[in-house]
């Protein structure tokens, strides 16, 4: 099990869980990124902290820190 911030361009990978509070586990949830469902790095930018996943058809920008709290595994 690793969490999604640690994931490199290109993997695609399936939720396990979602490790966030209320408020950002709801937003998580209404873009699509909840248990089960499979996810795609984009684009990984260390300088801005940032990770661009494709949920489905919908492009979503995390913060790293957002990202550290959604654990993942390889698909």
């Amino acid at each position: 099990m690793k969490k999604l911030s640690t994931c490199q361009r290109g993997e695609k990978l399936k939720v396990l869980k979602l490790n966030a509070k209320d408020e950002l586990k709801q937003r998580l949830i209404s873009f699509g990124i909840m248990k089960e469902a499979f996810v795609e790095v984009l684009e990984h930018t260390s300088a801005k902290s940032t990770l661009e996943i494709k949920v489905g058809k919908m492009r979503v920008a995390l913060r790293a820190q957002e990202a550290a709290l959604i654990e993942v595994e390889s698909v």
